[in-house]
């Protein structure tokens, strides 16, 4: 073959082969998000497997976390009514025994006066009764006085409907209108609370004298 037909076999490959090398060439130049889809497109079905791995976890986590969180609410639930019931308890114990320390404490001055009675019914000597009586009227006073129950002693004070009961209206011009002048009965009070009131004689202006 002479050398003139050789020569467009040559120009032939030579422009096969720059042909190739574009094609070549333009894979190559992909993009990156074809690059990322084609990786996605491989690794699918083992990311959603550890996707799906991952989100069990969290819901596993959650539920146990739910757990413990009713439990505790549960036993707060328990302990609070065991707190009611026992608070109750103790109120109903209180009402019922509150006058215990009273009690206690009157016990006392009622033995001396019953002493004092059986000493009147032997024909002690009116003084020694008298003393004896006295005695018990004193500590009677001191075991009020103890659980803060104190006489109101409203003489020389304005009179007060609030503390005070009026038995009687004297004139009297030594005394302000309206001013207790005598009791006749004790009040008492405890603490702010009147337990009862004084019985008490009130002044009140004296009649004007008529000219003669």
């Amino acid at each position: 073959m002479s050398e003139t037909e050789k020569k467009p076999t040559g120009e032939a490959n030579e422009s096969e082969a720059k042909a190739t090398g574009t094609s070549t060439a333009g894979k190559s130049a992909a993009s990156p998000g074809e690059e990322a889809a084609r990786a996605a497109a491989a690794d699918g079905p083992a990311s959603d497997t550890k996707e799906a791995a991952v989100v069990e976890d969290q819901l596993q986590a959650t539920r146990d976390e739910r757990d413990r969180f009713k439990e505790k609410w549960l036993r707060s639930e328990a302990d609070l009514e065991n707190y009611r019931k026992r608070t109750q308890k103790e109120r109903e114990q209180d009402a019922q025994f509150r006058s215990l320390y009273l009690a206690k404490d009157l016990l006392g001055p009622l033995d001396n006066l019953h002493r004092t009675l059986e000493a009147a019914d032997k024909g002690t000597d009116l003084s020694k009764l008298l003393e004896g009586v006295r005695m018990v009227t004193k500590q009677f006073d001191d075991v009020l006085t103890r659980h803060s129950v104190v006489p109101m002693n409203p003489v020389g004070k304005p009179f007060d409907p609030n503390l005070h009961q009026a038995i009687q209206q004297v004139p009297s011009a030594d005394h302000e209108p309206m001013t207790v002048v005598a009791e006749f009965e004790r009040g008492y009070t405890l603490h702010d609370r009147v337990v009862r009131p004084s019985s008490v004689v009130v002044s009140c202006a004296p009649p004007e004298k008529t000219p003669e």
